[in-house]
């Protein structure tokens, strides 16, 4: 790769990276019904960090908020944390590349650590991991994504973005990267148009065929 025209690849994590999706949507499905009486509510704040969550939903429900942070810091930290299939292998590929890679993602620093306690080899993996307080707007905001480009000195034109959930899609899209939609979470003909690409997984997938995704 020319070293002029650094080339970086950005990972929102949950869904993408790893796949928690379904376990998150156990948790959050449950809060929903009970509070709500929503049956969607998961769906709703997916790929929003907690703290746009209680701005936006439990607003004037602070004991509620001080009853959710520990339960979904217990269910963090002892979450399965498995890799989404291929995903290592097109890892090795982006490194024989020489690509900056990162992990942006709405959740927190803490969780973050319970990732990499079950998955050491994570703070090899990437040269970046940022999380929620590193950006001041999440997602759908492209501030996170932004971040990422200016980190590694990277344009829009040789930036890409993995993403799953909607939100998370829409912030690839403003940042003007090369958005590359995972149907882990969400329907492939749901995401399809808000990305530029849509896969299942990472199977097969490579640099080469990452380079030919057209915007």
């Amino acid at each position: 790769m020319d070293n002029d025209n650094p080339i970086a690849v950005l990972f929102d994590f949950d869904g993408v990276v790893m796949d928690t999706e379904s376990q998150y949507s156990l948790f959050w499905h449950r809060i929903g019904v009970e509070h709500f009486g929503m049956d969607d509510f998961e769906d709703r704040i997916k790929g929003t960090t907690l703290a746009s969550i209680f701005a936006k939903y439990f607003t004037g429900k602070e004991q509620l908020q001080a009853e959710i942070i520990p339960a979904l810091d217990r269910y963090e930290q002892q979450m399965a944390y498995e890799y989404i299939p291929g995903f290592l292998d097109f890892m090795d590929d982006l490194r024989r590349h020489g690509c900056h890679t990162a992990i942006v993602t709405s959740s927190g620093e803490r969780k973050m650590q319970a990732v990499c306690r079950a998955h050491p080899e994570m703070k090899t993996l990437f040269h970046h991991i940022f999380t929620d307080k590193m950006f001041r707007a999440s997602k759908p905001a492209p501030d996170c994504y932004l971040l990422g480009m200016e980190t590694f000195g990277t344009t829009p034109e040789t930036t890409y973005v993995f993403e799953d959930s909607f939100n998370g899609l829409k912030a690839g899209l403003a940042s003007g990267a090369v958005v590359i939609g995972l149907s882990t979470t969400n329907p492939a003909d749901a995401i399809a148009p808000l990305c530029h690409l849509v896969i299942p997984d990472f199977q097969g997938f490579t640099f080469d065929k990452m380079k030919r995704v057209d915007k």
